[in-house]
């Protein structure tokens, strides 16, 4: 149930930061909004990186166990 649940926090940290983008990119926001947007941006790149960085070490773990794995 963890790993869905990890998976899923992925997901929609990855779909907010998208629209966080295209809000950004769509330039009808204020300075104050584009940095509250580019601050809220920052933080969720923060989270999906650290998500990817555990999803590599399980892989490289698993790897590790069968030696005839291929990376």
């Amino acid at each position: 149930m963890a790993r869905k649940k990890t998976a899923a926090d992925f997901e929609q940290s990855l779909g907010s930061l998208q629209a966080l983008v295209e809000r950004l990119e769509s330039a009808d926001l204020s300075l104050e909004e584009s940095l509250s947007a580019f601050e809220q941006g920052v933080t969720l790149t923060r989270e999906c990186q650290q998500a990817l960085t555990r999803a590599e070490q399980k892989v490289r773990i698993l790897l590790d166990q069968d030696p005839n794995a291929e990376p």
